[in-house]
């Protein structure tokens, strides 16, 4: 008979209280003693095996285990820690482990990754820490693998993070890329990605690069965005939320979960990462030279951007039509839209790539086009240990496709938005340039000039883009360039 099997059946004695962790009320299965670095572990093998994303799974399984207040935070911090830290933690597991970790089982790896980060990189004591993953073994892999957990753990303990990276990170002066590749824990091809669009190189010693690693591996806030003509920013901070750096509409968020605030829960706010906000803002503010009562965002899911962009519109007296392939999106987006002023918006399924639309009938377009999310790894750190130095040359022909069909979509005198949340250079210069080599009816927009409330953001030939940094400025990567089709 299983451990969960016998815990169910068996009866607390008379005046006792129900062990902890366990069901209070007698309403539901039993949670395991130690509930929170389970679902740690849950989440962290379902991103491994199941490609999972830890930013949906783990909210969902707190919901669904019942857990609130220490222990979810505690879930949370050691899922989004080891995520953000793995490639760390596997170069010090790799020299903690008599073979190759890869030959390692695929369900004992994230326990072992699970109390390095214990170990190394919080303030759990270390005999607790290796006890705790040791105990969690036993009931999720079984008591012989549990001992291999043990072995290694020990070693892992025996030096600091700091000490461990002396030995296992290559030398700085030699190998610049391959040094913050193993300290800032990013495989190497993002390293040297993320420094050419920085425009620095090894030879300099990347101090830029290094600052941006840093900053992915920090906690980012929640930012919410106050959708226009529905709340305030005022509204926010009135909830406890603090007022945003840059954008008009957002507000931060230390602690706490958004949806328990008025707002969100009635659609008036949501969820956006403050860059998000402002190249939205910044395609509104361009002058269309013209009428100006149709706008299009043709890749609209999730619809956080149309969400702000319907209602910048009905504002305004224009309409959005929101566009999205998934038809299960475009339901997220047709929420997102949901009571905009005048009912501004109005949602579609439709691909970009093939769209339904007349061409040469919209005022403003905007493409967010998919991308590697280079841009956002400090919200979805897994992301990294995804991606491969192919993924950005196999989305740039869907890029290519989706801006030529953005500028067409546009009349004489408007102007088109490309946006990615990836500082990648074959992702935003290459595919702008590659599209305006083309074609002769575009002109480049210098898109910082429309967003002069933020500091150090043009980048690109001449400057002609917007460049939004996580250690700049505290929001994603986002990239913005702003091009108008040309007058006849």
């Amino acid at each position: 008979m299983s451990e969960q099997h016998r815990s169910q059946n068996r009866r607390p004695r008379k005046g006792k209280k129900p062990a902890k962790g366990g069901a209070q009320n007698g309403s539901g299965p039993p949670q395991p003693r130690d509930p929170a670095r389970r679902v740690a572990y849950d989440v962290l093998r379902a991103v491994d095996q199941r490609d999972a994303y830890a930013n949906l799974l783990l909210p969902a399984l707190l919901n669904e285990r019942g857990m609130s207040g220490r222990d979810a935070a505690l879930a949370t911090e050691l899922t989004y820690g080891t995520l953000r830290l793995q490639g760390t933690y596997d170069a010090v597991l790799e020299a903690c482990v008599d073979r190759t970790l890869a030959s390692v089982d695929t369900e004992v790896l994230p326990l072992l990754r699970l109390g390095a980060h214990q170990l190394l990189s919080t303030k759990v004591p270390p005999h607790a820490a290796v006890s705790a993953t040791v105990n969690l073994a036993r009931k999720v892999v079984g008591h012989h693998r549990s001992r291999f957990v043990n072995a290694v753990l020990r070693r892992v303990s025996a030096r600091n993070l700091q000490e461990w990276t002396e030995i296992v990170a290559p030398e700085r002066e030699r190998d610049p890329s391959g040094h913050l590749s193993v300290v800032h824990s990013h495989p190497r091809w993002i390293v040297k990605e993320l420094a050419r669009a920085l425009g620095e190189r090894s030879g300099g010693g990347l101090p830029g690069t290094e600052q941006l690693l840093r900053a992915h591996n920090e906690r980012p806030r929640v930012t919410l965005v106050a959708k226009p003509g529905r709340s305030t920013v005022a509204d926010l901070t009135a909830s406890g939320a603090k007022e945003g750096r840059y954008s008009p509409f957002a507000a931060h968020l230390d602690e706490g979960d958004p949806a328990a605030l008025r707002e969100v829960r009635q659609n008036r706010a949501a969820v956006q990462d403050e860059a998000s906000q402002l190249v939205a803002l910044a395609l509104s503010r361009v002058d269309p030279h013209g009428q100006d009562d149709r706008w299009l965002d043709m890749c609209a899911g999730p619809g956080g951007k149309a969400g702000l962009l319907a209602s910048l519109a009905g504002r305004r007296g224009a309409h959005l039509l929101a566009a999205e392939l998934q038809p299960a999106r475009a339901g997220l987006v047709a929420t997102a839209v949901h009571r905009a002023p005048r009912d501004a918006g109005r949602v579609v399924a439709a691909d970009g790539t093939a769209p339904p639309w007349r061409p040469g009938v919209f005022d403003r377009v905007l493409v967010d086009a998919p991308c590697t999310g280079l841009g956002a790894l400090r919200r979805r750190p897994e992301s990294r240990w995804r991606r491969t130095p192919q993924s950005a040359e196999e989305l740039a022909p869907l890029q290519h496709d989706l801006l030529v069909n953005a500028v067409e979509a546009v009349r004489p005198g408007g102007v088109a938005a490309y946006v990615t949340c990836s500082p990648h250079v074959d992702e935003t210069d290459a595919v702008v340039r590659g599209v305006l080599s083309e074609r002769g009816d575009l002109t480049l927009l210098r898109a910082a000039d429309f967003l002069d409330e933020v500091p150090d953001l043009a980048a690109g030939p001449d400057g002609m883009y917007a460049q939004f940094w996580p250690h700049v400025h505290g929001t994603d990567a986002m990239f913005l360039a702003l091009l108008r089709r040309k007058e006849q």
